[in-house]
């Protein structure tokens, strides 16, 4: 069936079984292969991607929505989740439905409350739903085109993904358990948007004594194989709550 057939049928219920005016945005980031990526929908039948969304039950809250939703698209649940932003500006999705009637649900005026999320990458099951052809993981540097205002609110989450990298559990809901050196400071400069020195970056991984050097290392490369690592959980929660104090 296609995009507009299927709005339109769903557009009575919707009006019945959600909050109006109110609509939630997910960006969904993972790591993989020293790729930071984030999770990516296309809409069915047009060449515009969508960052995973959806609206608000009226029989629950805010973050039992946000979870509903990832899950949907995930098949994951206990996702890490931090609101970020809300998002208000006049015509959001308007001209994205500028072909439907005024009284259908999704033409209505918005406003989009924008989660981050981060997730082991390796766990997750992809969803393709009834509105959308594919869901794919894109590497941030190369997003395809967005609908409505999605670009925004990915710049708006990289950026406080990038505030809030010495205060949240980043590095820990995206790497796996166990990792090496250099695949933590990769993570870090990606976010960070700039190269970072080596030896001075594992200086100070090493000073907050968050990190457990594990008897084993990465097997598989042409060079000397790296340590491997895992984080000490209990001793990167105390020092989150303080800030790992860095200009990196």
């Amino acid at each position: 069936m296609e995009f507009k057939k299927i709005i339109e049928e769903k557009s009575d219920k919707s009006w019945e079984i959600f909050i109006p005016n109110l609509s939630i945005d997910c960006v969904i980031f993972g790591f993989h292969d020293t790729v930071l990526k984030v999770l990516v929908v296309k809409m069915k039948g047009n060449n515009l991607w969508a960052l995973p969304g959806g609206y608000i039950l009226k029989t629950e809250n805010i973050k039992e929505a946000a979870n509903r939703i990832l899950q949907q698209r995930t098949g994951v649940q206990n996702i890490y989740l931090q609101q970020f932003r809300v998002f208000s500006d006049l015509n959001r999705s308007e001209g994205f439905f500028e072909e439907f009637e005024n009284t259908i649900w999704n033409k209505q005026r918005f406003l989009s409350i924008g989660f981050y999320a981060l997730v082991d990458f390796s766990i997750v099951n992809l969803v393709v739903d009834d509105l959308s052809d594919a869901c794919e993981w894109k590497a941030i540097d190369e997003l395809p085109e967005l609908m409505m205002d999605h670009k925004s609110i990915f710049d708006k989450a990289l950026i406080t993904l990038r505030k809030q990298l010495n205060y949240k559990p980043i590095g820990f809901n995206l790497l796996p358990e166990k990792f090496t050196m250099p695949e933590i400071q990769k993570l870090y400069e990606i976010i960070l948007g700039k190269k970072l020195n080596r030896g001075n970056f594992f200086r100070k991984m090493l000073r907050y004594d968050i990190l457990i050097k594990l008897d084993e290392s990465r097997k598989g490369g042409a060079h000397k194989a790296p340590d491997l690592y895992k984080f000490d959980v209990e001793k990167y929660q105390m020092a989150l709550k303080d800030g790992l104090k860095e200009g990196w």
